[in-house]
């Protein structure tokens, strides 16, 4: 029996009668499960010789139905479903960007006892001073990572994945410190660029891989597997 066989098994064990009897007929945690495992399969992207990474945010849209009875044991569920991902990504060397997270959601276009899933490799990001509201209100302009956005002023920070960094982003394919932004001047006159600090990846801005570039309003950054948004803070 393979691996997604056994994780059936553990997974029809973990959950009680009453769970059991929820599901009957329509969409089954054991294949949400199996499904999720087969979304790290397809979907991992090589990183060195030995390993990959793979999605870390997962989206699982389902009938109208089956969300009324799955969604109030989805804690539960959830539990049992991130500690098979985990063990199988060990087995595997699967690397994940920052904490599994699994999310359900309503489609009145499925029938019941179908669902879909998509997913996404998410960074866990930390800053080490972390601003407020206020301070992200009066900045010309925020960077924004994963939902999250950081105030860009002077004289700029450094991003990368090391402790040191000021803005820490949990992602593989980022150096330690990988990058800086560096902020002079203020109001209309500021200028903002950032620059590559010798990272093994390297930086794509606006789809173009350079070493240092201007930032302005609407200029996207890619870092290893991590999308930034540059944008003023009323943008959002």
């Amino acid at each position: 029996m393979g691996f997604i066989g056994n994780v059936e098994k553990k997974i029809e064990g973990a959950v009680n009668a009453a769970f059991a009897r929820a599901f009957r007929g329509d969409v089954q945690p054991v294949e949400i499960t199996a499904r999720l495992l087969r979304e790290l399969d397809s979907e991992a992207q090589l990183l060195s010789r030995d390993k990959r990474l793979v999605p870390n945010d997962f989206l699982v849209g389902l009938s109208v139905q089956d969300y009324a009875r799955l969604f109030p044991y989805s804690r539960t569920l959830n539990d049992e479903i991130v500690a098979e991902l985990r063990e199988y990504a060990i087995q595997r060397s699967y690397v994940f960007n920052g904490p599994i997270a699994i999310h359900y959601e309503e489609r009145k276009d499925l029938p019941t006892g179908r669902f879909v899933v998509t997913s996404d490799a998410v960074a866990l990001v930390t800053s080490g001073e972390e601003a407020s509201t206020t301070q992200v209100r009066r900045a010309a302009l925020v960077v924004e990572v994963n939902g999250v956005r950081h105030p860009l002023n002077p004289p700029g920070l450094v991003i990368g994945r090391g402790t040191e960094a000021d803005l820490r982003i949990n992602d593989p394919g980022i150096s330690r410190r990988h990058a800086q932004f560096i902020v002079t001047g203020t109001g209309e006159a500021q200028t903002i660029r950032i620059v590559d600090l010798g990272s093994t990846n390297g930086i794509t801005v606006d789809g173009r891989k350079v070493r240092e570039a201007d930032v302005t309003d609407g200029t996207r950054i890619d870092i290893g597997s991590t999308r930034l948004l540059v944008h003023a803070p009323a943008a959002s």
